[in-house]
């Protein structure tokens, strides 16, 4: 005698289990990981949490140089850029060399469509003697692209303030010493609302690469956080 058809057999049960407790569960991981994996960058630089629970981070002060085409240079010039910073001097025989190098590097690497709200700034800290003109042969000999690669000069005590606390190249807050020669190998990772998201040895190839990945995540973050500005408010 035939006999009607038998419950769900073991192995489908133990299939469906593993669907309910495991796979699902992990794909549900991995999505929101890989949605939040790049998301933030630290903020370095002092900030300061509000009884809102809202934060303000530190950004780079206004600045006023001239550019390698004797042409002003301000904040201004920025706006809606994400920066690869330094500073060096043209008679430099240490590591400024060595920086200029890798500086020029990114740019070749970075010369593509997907990174043009990225704007190089190399600050010279010689600059009575880094006129525009000695400044506009420096670059042409690194094949810089003006208009991703800007070469700044202005008056010392103005460059020094910027590289010391600006962009936090000194631990001294004292504002004499801020205005004291600043010589470092770091390159400074500034996204599009001026606040500071990293810092790499410009002379360490290995440093570069890890500039290059937390860049990369830093243009997700912007893209994100534009997505979501244009959304419309809702009730």
């Amino acid at each position: 005698m035939r006999q009607g058809p038998e419950p769900a057999g073991k192995g489908k049960k133990a299939a469906l289990l593993l669907l309910l407790l495991v796979l699902i569960p992990g794909a549900i991981f991995l999505f929101w990981g890989s949605k939040s994996h790049y998301t933030y960058l630290p903020y370095l630089g002092e900030r300061e949490v509000h009884a809102s629970g809202d934060t303000t981070y530190f950004t780079v002060p206004s600045f006023h140089f001239i550019d390698e085409d004797g042409e002003p240079f301000t904040d201004k010039d920025i706006e809606g850029k994400v920066l690869i910073v330094d500073f060096f001097f043209t008679r430099c025989t240490s590591i400024c060399p060595r920086m200029s190098v890798q500086m020029q590097q990114l740019q070749l690497q970075l010369d593509d469509p997907s990174y043009k709200d990225v704007l190089f700034l190399s600050h010279t800290v010689d600059p009575e003697h880094d006129t525009p003109t000695v400044l506009k042969a420096y670059a042409k000999r690194l094949e810089a692209d003006p208009t991703r690669w800007k070469f700044l000069t202005g008056n010392a005590p103005d460059i020094y303030r910027q590289g010391n606390l600006g962009y936090l190249l000194s631990a001294s807050k004292d504002s004499s010493a801020a205005e004291q020669f600043v010589h470092s190998p770091q390159f400074v990772l500034v996204d599009k609302r001026h606040h500071i998201r990293g810092m790499f040895d410009g002379t360490d190839t290995e440093a570069m690469r890890d500039l290059l990945t937390d860049l990369k995540m830093l243009l997700l973050e912007e893209k994100a956080r534009a997505r979501q500005e244009d959304k419309p408010s809702g009730r």
